[in-house]
């Protein structure tokens, strides 16, 4: 009789409020990182009745990326350079800041921006742009430990490595390869988990002015760089517990293969590569294979999968012969012990910039009839790879979401236009997941790339390298609907400029995604068409949140833009929901 009591008034709570708190815990919401909200007070017959709840403006002004969590009615955001604030997820009143201390003789590869934080318990967990993992008490800010992930940086790539002839040796240097944390980390049985990044950056340069767009990434022979991993710590002492290397310890060479799974051609010189591995026996030790973006974990067998970026030296291949295993690949670990599982190579022997870097999803694909475990991944290339994450092998490959052309040809002395190039196809974007429709949402991003070999006179003869930097063709971007037992693009929304940012999707029949122009909209998902819009004075180029508090629906991002892309940079964190008439409806 008292469990029938306990049980109606339970329920009578929660029909008085609408529909219990709920919050946003973790990167992707939850380990399978399929960012799908399943609140439905906000929904595509109220949407165009949205507006601000609170805005805050952090007081750091630079590329903002991170994805807000929300537990137990308080949001925390990690900031550009690191600092983290604890916010009121109701109304955006500051309740504590914690200020990173950089380490002043660090040589910072990637930029300002950071991606997330990850929270259990008493405890606050993030990366750093100077290589640490730090833990905060949650209700304060105080740090607990703090821990270098990395003690040293590495060599990088120099301007004095271009030729005087090259543009590109006049400009200014934006980054180059390093040592660095941007992903937001998990925490798994009682382990945080994260990764390197810029191992294989390549040497990037621009202009001067904050708000004009990275001029080119350039890639010269060398020894620059180390080995990316992905490592877990112990969550009470940031005591590492293991450490797998992005880049084999034997066999790193592969088996030389020429060809990607549906027989596309990789155009390598085969015979020259294996002529060269006997003059470069050292080359996996420079092998980059960056860890850029939250892993996914599948808790029923205990199996964490993430993508891996782009050997090192980018985009210059002759030091490093081979297939560079386990770059530019999806790689399943035991996530108790970090042993491989399996890996699949998207782009063997990768000299374009093709890393993995949008988050890996978790789902089951309803393919041939037949129901499969299955991991996505929206590629730099154009497709999303839907692959048997039991197996590793590859259920399908989608319909191209962006256009390509001259995709895996080879740099000229002219310039080659390729597309997508470096910038991607999908960039570091996390998509998400319908699973009522079977469809995920991708960003895509055209921006042709002229693809050129230049050549560098020495006292020791000619050498070469490579650039990839826009040309001036139009750009924009395309945010695709893709059926997830098919491959085939379902619908497609075209916006202005290359998306960047990543998307929300939600039970109420919506997704929402940021563009760089400061855009911020809600699409309808079954069909695309536009539902509502709003504009921020800076680029929304971060992956949207929602959360529900005391019966209101929230939906929260970041805006503050993207130096690599130029759109313009600010500070805010901007939250939105119905107006109080509306919240019952």
């Amino acid at each position: 009789m008292l469990k029938i009591l306990f049980f109606s008034s339970l329920l009578f709570f929660i029909t008085s409020c609408g529909q219990p708190d709920q919050g946003w815990d973790s990167y992707g919401q939850d380990l399978t990182n399929q960012r799908f909200s399943r609140i439905t007070q906000i929904n595509k017959k109220n949407v165009g009745e949205l507006e601000t709840a609170w805005q805050v403006q952090t007081g750091v002004k630079a590329t903002f990326q991170a994805t807000p969590i929300v537990h137990k009615g308080i949001m925390y955001v990690s900031l550009p350079l690191n600092n983290v604030v604890a916010l009121n997820a109701k109304t955006g009143d500051e309740i504590w800041r914690y200020e990173h201390e950089l380490n002043p003789n660090w040589n910072l590869c990637c930029g300002p921006s950071n991606r997330g934080v990850a929270i259990k318990g008493k405890q606050l967990f993030f990366g750093t742009v100077d290589a640490r993992l730090i833990s905060l008490n949650i209700k304060t800010g105080e740090k607990i430990w703090d821990v270098n992930v990395v003690k040293n940086t590495v060599q990088t790539e120099s301007i004095n490595d271009l030729d005087q002839s090259d543009s590109n040796s006049e400009k200014k240097i934006s980054g180059g390869t390093g040592v660095g944390i941007s992903m937001a980390p998990i925490v798994y049985k009682g382990k945080v988990i994260i990764g390197i990044t810029g191992v294989g950056y390549g040497l990037h340069v621009g202009e001067e002015d904050d708000d004009t767009p990275l001029g080119a990434v350039v890639g010269v022979s060398g020894n620059y760089g180390r080995s990316g991993f992905l490592a877990a710590y112990d969550i009470h002492s940031g005591q590492k517990i293991w450490q797998f290397n992005t880049i084999a310890e034997t066999g790193w060479e592969g088996n030389f293969s020429n060809f990607i799974e549906d027989g596309l051609t990789l155009n390598r010189d085969i015979y020259k590569e294996k002529a060269n591995l006997e003059k470069y026996p050292n080359s996996s030790k420079f092998g980059g294979g960056s860890a850029w973006t939250t892993p996914a974990v599948d808790e029923e067998t205990d199996t964490l999968f993430f993508g891996t970026g782009n050997p090192s030296p980018q985009m210059s291949a002759e030091t490093r012969p081979g297939d560079n295993l386990y770059t530019v690949s999806i790689v399943a670990l035991n996530a108790e012990t970090g042993k491989l599982k399996w890996y699949y190579q998207q782009v063997p022997h990768d000299i374009w910039g093709y890393d993995v870097a949008s988050p890996p999803v978790l789902f089951y694909a309803y393919h041939n009839n037949q129901v499969i475990p299955a991991v996505a991944q929206a590629s730099k290339t154009g497709w999303l790879y839907i692959i048997n994450r039991d197996t590793g092998a590859l259920i399908l490959k989608s319909e191209a979401f962006v256009p390509q052309s001259n995709l895996f040809a080879g740099a000229s002395k002219e310039g080659t236009i390729i597309y997508p190039g470096i910038l991607g196809g999908s960039n570091w974007s996390p998509i998400s997941i319908n699973s009522d429709l079977n469809l995920a949402y991708v960003s895509g991003i055209h921006a042709p790339i002229k693809y050129t070999l230049h050549e560098k006179n020495t006292d020791n003869g000619t050498t070469e390298y490579t650039s990839s930097e826009p040309t001036n063709d139009p750009q924009w971007g395309l945010l695709s609907a893709i059926n997830l037992s098919t491959g085939k693009i379902q619908w497609q929304y075209k916006t202005p400029q290359p998306l960047i940012g990543g998307t929300l999707s939600t039970k109420g029949g919506l997704v929402f995604i940021g563009e760089g122009n400061g855009n911020f909209n809600a699409i309808d998902a079954s069909t695309g068409n536009l539902l509502w819009q709003t504009t921020v004075d800076a680029g929304v180029n971060a992956p949207p949140i929602s959360y529900m508090i005391e019966g209101e629906q929230y939906i929260a991002v970041v805006a503050g833009g993207n130096k690599i892309m130029g759109f313009p940079q600010g500070d805010y964190i901007n939250v939105y929901k119905l107006p109080k008439s509306d919240n019952k409806k």
